[in-house]
């Protein structure tokens, strides 16, 4: 009864209808300690429509809006590379928590050639030759740009952890090294938006028996998601960890509860969306004659 209740409550609501708050605010993990079990995995806070059934509009009603803001950003950064400002998106998350479907359904809605994506996988033999913020930097988005991070300098506090990659007196002491890094990466200019994918323990079994049972989805299955399931509290135990001390003010993390593919597509969309206009980024000044050239095309079509 209560689910039909909420239901009927939102359903006036029109296609492109503001949340009450915003969203930011609403995902905004509080600073403070952490209970992974009372993050509710299949909430839909702020969400503006009926559910399932209009998040497709719901979405596509963001697209104008955020592709001119994504647009005006990249404008800046080719006119101005060097004061640009940027954006970063952390997506982070278990096995099956929807990385991939983020990237295709809500970064897909802005124009590719502004997006700078990066997968991390696990590290290559050059990359552990160096300090494991080496790769980061690498790929730290330019001027005029909305990077996207698929896992990101977070694995090294969290497979690194749990794995037992490298000793405890290692890792423990990258939580700050972590807050230093995203300090400085602000101070550059790019607002950084982390995004913690929550997903269930029993919403991931499902998602993993469906992808065994299509077989269109068996390129998207590994074994080893098994392997890292079967260590779920220590997972949860290492999110909890990266959740409470690197959560700072520069860089807050944002925790989207991803039970609801729909839900979890519309949320990042419109935290980039908030994100950018928050930039206030106006489209650039013209550094030429606008009259006289307007002339000159006249004469010239002539």
């Amino acid at each position: 009864m209560a689910k039909k209740s909420r239901q009927k409550k939102t359903s006036s609501a029109s296609a492109a209808a503001p949340a009450a708050a915003p969203l930011s605010s609403l995902l905004r993990l509080p600073r403070g300690p952490v209970s992974m079990a009372s993050l509710d995995a299949s909430a839909t806070p702020g969400y503006p429509g009926v559910g399932k059934a209009d998040a497709g509009d719901q979405t596509a009603a963001l697209a104008p809006e955020l592709s001119e803001l994504q647009e005006r950003l990249y404008a800046h950064g080719r006119t101005n590379p060097d004061t640009a400002r940027s954006v970063l998106v952390v997506l982070q998350g278990m096995d099956t928590s929807g990385k991939g479907g983020v990237i295709r359904h809500a970064i897909g809605l802005v124009d590719p050639q502004g997006v700078e994506l990066t997968s991390f996988k696990a590290p290559t033999q050059e990359e552990r030759s160096h300090h494991y913020l080496w790769r980061i930097r690498r790929a730290l988005p330019s001027g005029g740009m909305v990077g996207i991070f698929d896992r990101s300098h977070y694995e090294d506090v969290l497979v690194v952890r749990v794995e037992s990659l490298v000793p405890e007196s290692e890792w423990s002491k990258r939580y700050d090294e972590l807050n230093e890094f995203e300090a400085e990466v602000a101070a550059r200019g790019t607002t950084i938006v982390k995004c913690m994918l929550n997903v269930s323990f029993e919403e991931q079994l499902a998602r993993l028996s469906a992808r065994l049972e299509d077989p269109t989805k068996h390129w998207k299955y590994n074994p080893g998601d098994l392997d890292a399931r079967a260590k779920w509290p220590a997972y949860m135990e290492a999110y909890q960890a990266a959740l409470e001390l690197c959560n700072t003010e520069l860089a807050p993390w944002h925790v989207i509860p991803a039970d609801r593919k729909w839900y979890r597509n519309w949320a990042v969309a419109e935290l980039l969306r908030e994100t950018l206009a928050g930039l206030d980024v106006d489209w650039p000044v013209a550094d030429f004659d606008v009259a006289a050239e307007k002339r000159r095309l006249a004469a010239a079509s002539g």
